[in-house]
């Protein structure tokens, strides 16, 4: 009786305390009443960028992982688009979104919170054929344009190891593109895996072996959001583990990139 009398005293109290856990999550990640998802837009369809089909819907797999994370919170996903990943770390730190998706790095850790990365991006470049160019040093010359992405990890990492070319940072993908396209600039820089697609549209062009940055693609949150925090980091581990990542980056048609080796 005594057995029963205490239980009966615990497991409300237990109730109540998962109650008021889940309400914490709630109101620092869906504090408007719907997940705030932020993704970074471009031509084609990688692990950080999303593209639009002809009715202008968004797709990708960021949108695929936000909608999942939606449904675990009993929500509905309120999409922000951005031309860049900065973009995205500006409305986060803002408290403008709940949720994005970019690579990561030191300065990126200063302003938002990050889960685990659900993907590994090698940040190199894409050259013209009449560049001249073939290896990463290479790059580095006085008359050499790059073109890269303003705000973004990859042409932050690349002006810390370029001396003495020429780096213009863009608002968008595109707009790098027709830089390169126009001959404007020599060098384009990207992660490798937004590479091949980009590569068909400049013919003779080539992506150089190599990396000069290795970092993850991981899913943002404002700072001081605890609950927030362990609760996107919960969700990206067993994202990785039960094919909820896989299944994005095939739906995206990025069935040769791999996941993320999980923490546990």
């Amino acid at each position: 009786m005594k057995i029963a009398s205490l239980l009966g005293v615990l497991l409300p109290l237990t109730m109540s305390a998962a109650t008021a856990a889940e309400d914490v999550v709630t109101k620092e990640l869906t504090p408007t009443g719907k997940l705030r998802a932020g993704l970074a837009y471009a031509p084609v369809k990688t692990p950080v960028f999303v593209t639009k089909d002809a009715s202008g819907q968004v797709e990708g797999v960021g949108l695929d992982l936000a909608k999942t994370l939606a449904r675990s919170l009993g929500v509905e996903v309120e999409v922000f688009v951005a031309a860049t990943t900065g973009e995205l770390t500006d409305a986060s730190a803002a408290g403008k979104i709940d949720i994005g998706f970019t690579p990561v790095d030191d300065e990126r850790k200063q302003r938002v919170d990050f889960s685990p990365p659900f993907f590994i991006i090698e940040s190199t470049y894409l050259v013209t054929a009449a560049s001249g160019i073939s290896t990463q040093a290479d790059v580095d010359r006085p008359e050499v344009t790059v073109a890269g992405i303003a705000g973004s990890t990859t042409i932050r990492a690349a002006g810390r190891t370029l001396k003495r070319a020429k780096i213009v940072a863009l608002k968008s993908v595109a707009d790098a593109m027709a830089m390169m396209q126009a001959g404007s600039a020599q060098a384009l820089a990207l992660s490798r895996d937004a590479m091949p697609a980009l590569q068909k549209t400049l013919p003779g062009s080539r992506v150089l072996d190599g990396a000069y940055q290795v970092t993850g693609v991981a899913m943002s949150v404002p700072k001081n959001k605890p609950a927030a925090l362990a609760f996107v980091t919960r969700f990206m581990e067993k994202a990785k583990t039960d094919g909820t990542v896989r299944r994005a980056l095939d739906a995206a048609g990025l069935q040769d990139l791999a996941v993320a080796p999980s923490a546990n």
